[in-house]
């Protein structure tokens, strides 16, 4: 798709959300902070928005970042799918060419760091400091997400699971990892960073996973 394309497919996508919305540009410019004249040409295809534009017009327009983001071509659509693959090593450098691709952050993504967290978290869970972020932090994560996908089904039953203390330590250790690193915002890929901040977390679920079934 040429740049062309990308933004009048973003245009088209801003034009039936104001729609939706019955504001003018003037109206989205009040609420974003955004002059008139650059929403103007944002819509029209006459320039590309940037990624704090998109998010900024998501959060007015109550739609979510990742569509604005992927109509804008930030995020290959095709590739993001691959971080929900089957194979975790396909799905990390999925993750890496989403990243480089939306310029948001400036970092390689390992699986290493992603397991670093996930032992650190841990540890953390045998704590009652952990025990208890988890019990109290994970449903308002959830609610916060305001979405239920695959992973967040996944990391439900963890949560379940979690709450019962029928598992060994081990397991429950295991599980509560992945959780703690679903709770907090700041892990490999900062949770802030939309519309890739949870992707990180969809790695963290499946080595988690991968782990129990190997035991």
């Amino acid at each position: 798709m040429s740049e062309g394309e990308k933004n009048d497919r973003l245009g088209s996508v801003l034009k039936d959300l104001l729609k939706q919305k019955s504001f003018s540009m003037r109206k989205l410019s009040a609420l974003t902070g955004i002059d008139t004249a650059t929403i103007s040409r944002i819509i029209n295809g006459k320039r590309k928005a940037t990624p704090g534009h998109l998010q900024k017009f998501a959060d007015c327009l109550d739609v979510q970042a990742a569509a604005l983001f992927s109509a804008a071509g930030y995020i290959n659509e095709e590739k993001q799918e691959k971080v929900y693959a089957n194979d975790i090593y396909q799905s990390a450098e999925s993750v890496q060419y989403i990243l480089e691709s939306t310029n948001l952050v400036n970092k390689k993504f390992s699986i290493e760091s992603v397991e670093n967290e996930l032992l650190t978290y841990q540890q953390f869970s045998q704590t009652e400091e952990g025990k208890e972020t988890i019990l109290i932090g994970f449903e308002e994560k959830v609610k916060k997400l305001g979405s239920v996908g695959p992973i967040v089904n996944q990391l439900q039953n963890m949560f379940d699971e979690f709450c019962s203390m029928k598992a060994s330590p081990q397991h429950l250790a295991i599980i509560g990892g992945a959780l703690l690193y679903f709770i907090f915002p700041v892990d490999v890929i900062p949770d802030y960073l939309l519309p890739v901040g949870y992707l990180d977390d969809a790695i963290a679920v499946k080595l988690v996973l991968g782990g129990l079934k190997a035991k």
